[in-house]
This record gives C-alpha cells, sequence and structure tokens, in this order.
C-alpha cells in the first residue's frame, strides 16, 4: 500500500518535477520534440540531399549540350545569329541542358539495382536521394525543358516532346537490345544540331541544310562509334544482345564501317549546295580521312576506331565553324 501510494504520488506531479520523467510541455496535439527533432534531421540532410540531385542531374554533361547547342547555332546560322535571336538561342541552350539533366537522372532511376553493386556511391544507389525524389525531379527537369523550347519554336518543342519519347524508350526497353539503342543514342546525338538550327531558322533555307546535314552526320558517325564500341565489349556484355552477338564481330565491323562511309558522304553536301565555303571543305576532308581509317580498323582494332571515330567528330564540327567563318 505504502508503494502504491509513493508510485501515484509519482504520477501525479512527475509533471510538475523540472527535469522528471514526462515533464516535456505538451501542445494541442501531443509532444513538439519529435516535430522538431524531425525538422533538425530534414535540415541536416537537405544540403547532402541537394548534393545528390546535383549529381543526379550530372552538371558536366548538362553544360555539354548547351555547348553544343551554342555551336551548332554558329555553324547553322553563322555569328549573326548570336546577334539576331539570342534569346532563342539561350533559351534553346537551356533546354538542351534541362533535357540532359532529366535523361541522366531518369538512366539513373531505371539502373538503380545495377548502380548499387557497379556504382554504390550514386545518390540513388546509397540512399541519399530516395525514388520518390529523383522521379519528382526528373518530372520537373523535363518539364522545365518543355517550357523553354516553347518559348522557342512550335518546331523545338515538338523536338524536345519527340526527344522524350525516345529516351524513355531507350531506358524503358531498346538499351538491352543492342542495335535499336545504338540507333536510339544517334538519334538523340543528331536531333542536338537540328534543335539549335530549327532555333535560329527565320526563313532561309540555308541554316537548316547547314543543321540538317550536321545532325545526321553526328548520328551516323555515332551509330559507327557505338556499334564499334559494343564490338570492344563484346565479351563483357553478358545482359545485352548486341549487334556483334547477334551477327559476330566481323560483320559488326562491315555494319560500323558503313555508318562511318555514310557520314564521310554527308560531309560533302553543304559543299556541293555551296552553303558552306572553303574553310569547311579544307578541314572537313581532315575529319572524312579519320572516319575511314576508323571504318578500316572498326573490326580489327575497336577500341582505335572508336576513339579516332570520337576525335573525327570533333574535327567534324570545327569544320562547321571554319565555313561559318570562313
Amino acid at each position: 500500500m505504502i508503494v502504491s501510494a509513493r508510485v501515484a504520488d509519482v504520477r501525479r506531479h512527475r509533471g510538475r518535477i523540472p527535469g522528471a520523467w514526462g515533464s516535456r510541455r505538451r501542445g494541442p496535439h501531443g509532444s513538439t520534440r519529435p516535430r522538431r527533432d524531425s525538422l533538425i534531421i530534414r535540415r541536416r540532410l537537405w544540403p547532402a540531399r541537394m548534393r545528390g540531385l546535383l549529381a543526379l542531374s550530372r552538371p558536366l554533361n548538362c553544360l555539354m549540350s548547351a555547348a553544343g547547342v551554342l555551336i551548332g547555332t554558329v555553324a547553322a546560322g553563322g555569328v549573326a545569329a548570336w546577334s539576331s535571336v539570342p534569346v532563342s538561342i539561350g533559351l534553346a541552350a537551356l533546354a538542351a541542358a534541362l533535357f540532359t539533366a532529366g535523361g541522366n537522372a531518369m538512366n539513373d532511376l531505371f539502373d538503380v539495382e545495377t548502380d548499387r553493386i557497379n556504382h554504390p556511391e550514386r545518390p540513388l544507389a546509397s540512399g541519399t536521394v530516395s525514388p520518390r525524389t529523383a522521379k519528382t525531379f526528373t518530372i520537373l527537369l523535363f518539364a522545365g525543358s518543355f517550357v523553354a523550347a516553347v518559348f522557342v519554336s512550335a518546331a523545338n518543342l515538338a523536338i524536345v516532346l519527340l526527344n522524350a519519347g525516345v529516351i524513355y524508350g531507350y531506358e524503358r526497353r531498346w538499351k538491352s537490345q543492342g542495335l535499336p539503342g545504338n540507333l536510339a543514342i544517334s538519334y538523340l546525338v543528331g536531333s542536338l544540331f537540328l534543335f539549335a538550327a530549327v532555333a535560329v531558322y527565320s526563313g532561309p533555307v540555308a541554316p537548316l541544310i547547314r543543321g540538317t546535314v550536321l545532325a545526321a552526320l553526328a548520328s551516323f558517325a555515332t551509330a559507327g562509334r557505338e556499334i564499334t564500341k559494343d564490338i570492344e565489349d563484346m565479351k563483357g556484355d553478358v545482359d545485352r544482345r548486341t549487334l556483334p552477338q547477334r551477327v559476330g564481330a566481323a560483320n559488326a565491323g562491315f555494319a560500323a564501317a558503313g555508318f562511318l562511309v555514310i557520314a564521310v558522304g554527308l560531309s560533302l553536301f553543304p559543299a556541293y549546295f555551296g552553303v558552306l565555303g572553303l574553310g569547311y571543305l579544307v578541314v572537313v576532308l581532315l575529319a572524312d580521312g579519320m572516319f575511314i581509317y576508323a571504318a578500316l580498323h572498326s573490326a580489327a582494332n575497336p577500341s582505335r576506331s572508336q576513339r579516332v571515330t570520337k576525335y573525327a567528330m570533333i574535327v567534324a564540327l570545327a569544320a562547321f565553324l571554319a565555313g561559318a567563318f570562313v
């Protein structure tokens, strides 16, 4: 009885004893400490989460896409385009950067299980960013890209919408199928320059011809390079049905060479139509020589071939810039 009385007394007074168990102040809905603790934890996690979202977007890739649009506008419309439609060019570069960020985030969402093994440091794989947050982030990035493209032109918006479908199809299905995935990537690379050309289009057909040829050249060269990379990675690609695995390295090498030869043929179109001058022709012939070299070595030495193709694409881009200035 004495013990029971003491317990009852403690229970009666514990809310009034400073520092005693159960003495925390209570709001109208109960204790406020768990809520404060939750807010503190969220504030501490916020910087890490923001860094995770930034890493998810891969800022360097976004800058490269924006730079590709800027270079593409010069190659298609000349330096004068920067003074005639600077706002459209800036919005086009922004749309490309946001789209690239959204595509990178989508890639990590689809590859999260693989990344837990191969890249555990990535934001989703490490748990720094939740899948729900990443999905919301991806949707916002694509939405931002759509909005930016709307203010450039209806044609630019159409390209962005089409590309969104292509990149979703790539991640969802084509990536594991080899050649369809190669062609999807090739289209996306080339469409960057078509997007730039459309952004500076104001009536004359010459910028569209230059931009379309540059886009097609980049697409075919990328297709050849992607197939060559698959030849190089043939032994390690156990979860993908690549073209080399389907038809053999030699036949895949012929296919890669065919794409590169088509790129060489396309490179002569601007000179033939007279939309780019001597400066372009001199530099592009150097790129063509590199493409042909890569084509000849696509099966025998795929590692060297894909590296040479990458450098040849840079030289070809320089040729379009030279044509814009000379």
